[in-house]
């Protein structure tokens, strides 16, 4: 699989970023070098709150940036990743982010390590580099059982247990699709206070919008519990989508209250046209909070 993803993926995603994989990981490989007074383009999330509080005026800290970077993969293998409704599930999608991701910093010297979470955290993979790492890292993905059906995730153990975990500021990765039990917003929000934190949103098409398919049995991939169900009532798929809908809009509302970016990744879109969206994403907003326009919106004010 790395060979393939290596002339498949990575060579396509070096050409598009043309070095700048970087970007994904802003903010990681930093070391605090000063604090000094907040001016109006800085980070909010870099204010100190002790300082500010001790001297009356925001301080924020300044970084140094490190040649070596550690990014960490915290994944969700959940049952419920374990599902697809095309050639891909959600669980593949995840083993290719990964593994890219993994080659493509590797591979200019950065380390990289993982946590692993099915019924709970019961794996850990030490930050390291070099191939032969990713390789170990893939094999422990794809070696790994269908986690056991009967328990509710709880994306908050893991979340938890990777703060624990990382003592060193990182770029984190946490790859699930987000169908846990509530309460993850504020852990993910403490890991973002000292982490750069990317939300990597595993989804399915089928998750979102009901096809008329007649009588069809659904299953819920935590529990296991079977309810059939008839597609071909317009009412019915009118209230999948109403209520789908509803777990978007609160699960992005969550993304942004903790302060991280999201990277989306359907099993029916392409991993590289994704990354670049992402990216550019990024590029983008980081011109707009350095005061920095294009130079043709700098002509036009």
């Amino acid at each position: 699989m790395l060979r393939r993803l290596e002339w498949t993926v990575i060579r396509r995603l070096d050409g598009l970023l043309q070095g700048d994989y970087r970007t994904l990981m802003r903010g990681a490989g930093l070391d605090l070098a000063d604090l000094r007074e907040y001016q109006h383009h800085d980070d909010v999330r870099h204010i100190d709150w002790n300082v500010t509080a001790r001297q009356g005026t925001p301080h924020v800290r300044v970084f140094t940036e490190d040649r070596e970077m550690a990014a960490w993969f915290l994944l969700d293998l959940s049952p419920s990743v374990d599902f697809g409704s095309g050639e891909q599930r959600k669980r593949n999608v995840s083993s290719e982010f990964v593994t890219v991701l993994a080659r493509m910093l590797t591979r200019h010297g950065n380390r990289v390590g993982a946590m692993l979470y099915g019924s709970g955290v019961d794996a850990v993979i030490p930050a390291r580099g070099g191939r032969r790492h990713v390789l170990h890292l893939l094999h422990s993905m794809q070696a790994r059982p269908v986690a056991t059906e009967g328990r509710i995730t709880r994306l908050s153990d893991l979340l938890h247990s990777g703060a624990s975990l990382i003592k060193r500021r990182s770029t984190v990765f946490v790859v699930s699709d987000f169908i846990s039990e509530p309460g993850w917003e504020r852990p993910l929000a403490l890991l973002a206070q000292r982490h750069e934190v990317v939300a990597v949103r595993l989804l399915d098409p089928l998750e979102l919008q009901l096809p008329d398919l007649g009588l069809l049995t659904l299953r819920d991939a935590e529990t296991g519990e079977q309810v059939l169900v008839d597609t071909h009532d317009p009412g019915f798929r009118k209230r999948f989508a109403r209520i789908a809908a509803q777990r978007e809009a609160e699960l992005r509302e969550g993304l942004v209250k903790a302060g991280v970016d999201a990277l989306e990744l359907s099993t029916d879109a392409d991993l590289v046209d994704a990354i670049v969206r992402f990216t550019e994403m990024r590029k983008r907003r980081a011109r707009l909070s350095s005061g920095s326009l294009p130079a043709h919106l700098k002509h036009a004010a």
